[in-house]
């Protein structure tokens, strides 16, 4: 390609641009939020001035260069476009065209006076006249200082490291290198130069027209790889171009990788190329070179090299971001692959399933119990199979519902921080069994119970770093959070290291509220208990935080709505402890059902610890204390007919004074349960209490059993405190 076709070429493609560009400008003024018309304007401006700057067309680049800025903020949002800026954007494609046919035509000439002028006066328009506080957009090329031999080969400064090197036929296509370097120097500051000339023949067979020269060059700029490469776009095919990164992009290039989402799995290429290390075109390159089989191997015996591999023995890509985008790939494969393992259900369709689980359940019973009255033995075998299909239906559902309870507990992170600084201590947050998993449904229920109690213990429980340090503690004091499963329920602790509760002022304040006499016995944990009485603190001034009194019986009330105990235990100076049990789920319970007078009742089974029957005469009641002695350990104990006011189920039961006794067991505390018959285990589906029934003390919930007719659930705990008041 002469020089004459190289021109030619160039003003044909320039032409068509200039069209494009009067379409484009023409359709913004209909349309001048349309981003695509935005970008064929910014299009046509930047690749002319690119052809331009390897032609050597200074004219044309100085002065379509201030204008792809100014479309650039146009794209970017920092400017608006409107009918002024449009018509001048098209008085200046118009001078573009007469800049084209001044190089077409002129070569050597000089722009005319005429010319300057008119494109000094437009810039300013478009501008606003910054590019006349500027001066030129771009500052001429000095020959002299534009290459410069540095024969040090490396800098060792952060550079771009950009190595060319030209094909024989470049010139004879065209092509001139200095060009490319004068067109390289509007992005930035050519550092040093270094010439290669080892392709450079012995003088008698060296051809004139063949191009031998390579490049290394260090250049300073803030553009991106891309920005760079574009500018040997046009030789593409007549020289070898590799770009290599400052060093100091490699923590920018981590940094991108990191942000990338893992959400996708893409190849290594475009992970690369996403972040800007490596272009499209390197990584073609780079595909290409993996594609040639090595010479002499056989073609089923050989296999690609690493796309990796390549890349940085082109030198175009630093090693170690190669690795961090492998690593990249790698985390992001096996996030994928695990969430493959998953889909999203809705909770209210999950609800439904475990209510149709429910029913399910019931229906079994339904069967059994009509088989046992038919006297159907034959049919046994077959209803003990559904009955542990349907236990297993049960449980698996069940654990649809389960989730961890680490990322509830995740959150009080944040809390701790906040309220730790607010305050001006120094608390850290320990968190132990995040794994545990317990019903959806409670872990929604438990959050704000537990926000308080950690609140509270951050406000009442931790002291100033100098009032621990005076104590011989540790400035930084410690509250920890756990969770582990017991006997079918889950259990959660706060545990702090603070200054401990005071039973002597919790006593005093209670007493001066009237909620206890003076004269009356307490031990201490009935002491510790009094935190959960309604307006009881024993701190002295309220703050942001607590010290109203307000909360504490709303959280055991909470947590007790849930089916759940707390409890307290604290010493002075060492620190508080609270210990919330909850059930694990609120749906589906194994119950174990007794019968006092006509009525039945249901007890949660993980609650069981022991029956005990006996005949009368065998026990050892105290009825006026309601204590029973059992193998020697005295427990309270209720009988479950006269609390709840049963009648007796007929004149035998009530002259048979044959009872049994059901020991229960909630957290620490024991009690007994006096029963006129016992029934055994079944699967119970809690439906919740009616309104009316909410305030009924000892019963928290009630099921149907096969025959249709509704057994209570006792509310294990409330009883116990009843037992033992």
């Amino acid at each position: 390609m002469s020089n004459d076709d190289a021109k030619l070429t160039f003003a044909q493609e320039a032409n068509e641009l200039l069209q494009e560009m009067e379409d484009a400008l023409l359709s913004l003024e209909e349309a001048p939020d349309d981003s695509e018309l935005l970008n064929s304007v910014f299009r046509s401006m930047h690749t002319i001035k690119g052809a331009a700057g390897v032609f050597g067309y200074d004219c044309i680049v100085e002065f379509t260069h201030p204008i792809e800025t100014e479309m650039d903020r146009v794209r970017n949002g920092e400017r608006q476009i409107d009918s002024d800026m449009i018509a001048v954007l098209l008085e200046s494609r118009d001078h573009c065209i007469n800049l084209v046919e001044h190089v077409l035509h002129g070569d050597e000439e000089a722009l005319s006076e005429e010319l300057i002028q008119r494109g000094e006066e437009l810039l300013n328009r478009i501008t606003g006249g910054a590019n006349a506080s500027k001066g030129s957009a771009m500052t001429p090329v000095n020959e002299d200082s534009r290459l410069e031999k540095d024969e040090r080969g490396e800098s060792s400064n952060d550079f771009w490291m950009i190595s060319l090197e030209f094909g024989p036929d470049a010139l004879r296509n065209g092509l001139d290198p200095m060009s490319f370097l004068r067109y390289l120097k509007t992005l930035g500051e050519i550092d040093s130069i270094v010439s290669f000339l080892h392709h450079l023949p012995a003088a008698e067979e060296m051809d004139p027209e063949s191009c031998y020269l390579g490049f290394r060059i260090a250049f300073n700029s803030d553009a991106d790889k891309k920005s760079i490469e574009s500018v040997f776009e046009f030789a593409r095919d007549d020289c070898d171009i590799r770009i290599l990164s400052p060093s100091s992009k490699l923590e920018h290039y981590m940094e991108l990788l990191n942000s990338l989402p893992e959400t996708e799995l893409n190849r290594l290429g475009e992970i690369l190329v996403d972040i800007g290390a490596v272009t499209e075109t390197e990584i073609s390159r780079a595909l290409g070179d993996q594609g040639q089989f090595v010479a002499g191997e056989e073609e089923e015996t050989s296999e690609p090299r690493p796309l990796g591999e390549i890349l940085v023995e082109r030198k175009v890509v630093d090693k170690a971001v190669v690795e961090g985008a492998l690593k990249k790939q790698e985390k992001t494969r096996e996030k994928v692959a695990q969430e493959a393992k998953y889909i999203r259900v809705d909770a209210d369709k999950l609800g439904h399933l475990i209510n149709l689980v429910g029913e399910l359940v019931i229906s079994s019973a339904a069967m059994k119990l009509q088989v046992d009255i038919g006297g159907h033995n034959e049919m046994e075998e077959v209803v003990s199979g559904v009955e542990h299909l349907v236990e297993e239906i049960r449980d698996n559902a069940l654990q649809l519902r389960m989730v961890q309870i680490g990322d509830t507990f995740s959150r009080f992170r944040r809390v701790v921080r906040d309220v730790s600084k607010n305050l001006g201590k120094e608390i850290d947050l320990v968190i132990t069994g995040g794994d545990t998993e317990l019903d959806k449904t409670v872990v929604e229920k438990i959050n704000d119970p537990l926000t308080h109690l950690i609140r509270n213990s951050l406000d009442h429980g931790i002291e100033l770093p100098e009032v621990r340090q005076a104590k011989g503690k540790p400035a930084t004091g410690t509250v920890h959070l756990n969770a582990f499963h017991d006997s079918g329920h889950i259990v959660i602790q706060i545990k702090d290291d603070g200054a401990g509760l005071d039973t002597e002022r919790l006593r005093a304040k209670a007493e001066a509220m009237g909620k206890i006499q003076p004269e009356q016995g307490m031990s201490k944990q009935d002491l510790l208990r009094l935190i959960f009485e309604p307006g009881l603190s024993t701190k002295q001034e309220a703050s942001d935080l607590s010290g109203r009194g307000v909360g504490m019986d709303v959280v055991k009330r909470n947590i007790e709505s849930l089916r759940g105990t707390v409890e307290v235990d604290s010493e002075i100076g060492e620190g508080t402890t609270i210990t919330i049990h909850l059930p694990l789920t609120l749906a589906i319970i194994d119950g174990f059902m007794v019968g006092a007078g006509k009525e039945n009742y249901i007890i949660p089974l993980s609650m069981v610890g022991e029956c005990v029957e006996m005949d009368e005469g065998g026990w050892q009641l105290n009825e006026d204390r309601r204590y029973v002695n059992l193998r020697g350990e005295v427990l309270p104990y209720l009988r479950l007919r006269n609390y709840f006011s049963v009648p007796a189920a007929g004149e035998e039961e009530q002259t048979s004074g044959h009872e049994s006794l059901v020991v229960v067991r909630s957290g620490r505390s024991k009690a007994g349960f006096v029963v006129d018959e016992l029934y055994g285990e079944l699967q119970t589906v809690i439906k919740p209490l009616g309104k009316v029934f909410e305030r009924l003390q000892g019963i928290s919930g009630a099921t149907v059993l096969g025959t249709g007719e509704v057994a209570l659930i006792l509310d294990v705990q409330e009883l116990i405190t009843q037992a033992s008041a």
